[in-house]
């Protein structure tokens, strides 16, 4: 985890989606002293509301910024309620039926192009929010995943960048409810985070990750600022 990690005037590419998990990645490593660079991707997700979040983050956080669009590449990956006109099913994410939210290999796409980044910009981390809550639906949030792509990235890059380069997944081992308290020792701004796959104007209240942010509120015992539709 965390604890105790210094950058010591080293600086930080992470991936900022705008979602709460993200934005407190962010703050977490704004407090270890890392200089960021944040990158939130529009891959033509529905949610695409989140990117001004990530933004807005970034402002805040006086990091660098970029809204990276792979659009054309998630046309490619198609069949998910994020990017297709299916509708986003409700309920709690250990339920079968939260398999049609899955975008085939979203964050093995992503960190590569994060990874490219962090060389050019000779960070010493790459760094993502994936967390214990993910485990049941998303393959590319599991720490076997984690493990295997920092290993296949140490490859990809051998001998560029950072010469301690390497993949930064604090919240892998945890929880959802452990990133809330992170987040309010922090002083995240929490009603400043998009999390519902909706994307409407208010939180739906009722999709996987809706269900998962109350829960997690509720289960850190923190004040939960969302406006829910239901």
């Amino acid at each position: 985890m965390a604890a105790g990690r210094e950058a010591s005037g080293e600086t930080a590419v992470a991936v900022v989606s705008g979602g709460l998990d993200s934005v407190t990645l962010a703050y977490l490593l704004a407090s270890q002293g890392y200089g960021l660079r944040l990158l939130a991707f529009d891959y033509g997700q529905r949610h695409g509301k989140e990117l001004d979040y990530a933004r807005r983050c970034a402002g805040r956080l006086g990091a660098g910024f970029d809204a990276v669009d792979i659009r054309g590449v998630g046309g490619l990956l198609s069949g998910s309620a994020l990017t297709d006109d299916v509708e986003v099913p409700h309920g709690h994410y250990a339920a079968e039926n939260m398999g049609i939210t899955v975008v085939p290999n979203r964050n093995a796409i992503m960190l590569s192009i994060a990874y490219g980044a962090a060389v050019t910009d000779g960070s010493a981390l790459v760094a993502a929010a994936m967390h214990t809550g993910d485990h049941y639906v998303y393959p590319d949030c599991r720490p076997e995943f984690t493990e295997a792509f920092a290993a296949m990235q140490a490859r990809a890059v051998e001998g560029f960048g950072h010469e301690s380069l390497s993949l930064y997944a604090p919240f892998i081992s945890g929880g959802k409810e452990d990133i809330v308290r992170t987040g309010a020792r922090l002083g995240v701004p929490f009603e400043e985070t998009w999390s519902c796959y909706e994307g409407g104007d208010i939180h739906c209240g009722l999709c996987g990750t809706c269900n998962e942010r109350k829960e997690a509120f509720a289960r850190a015992g923190v004040p939960d600022p969302t406006r829910y539709r239901a």
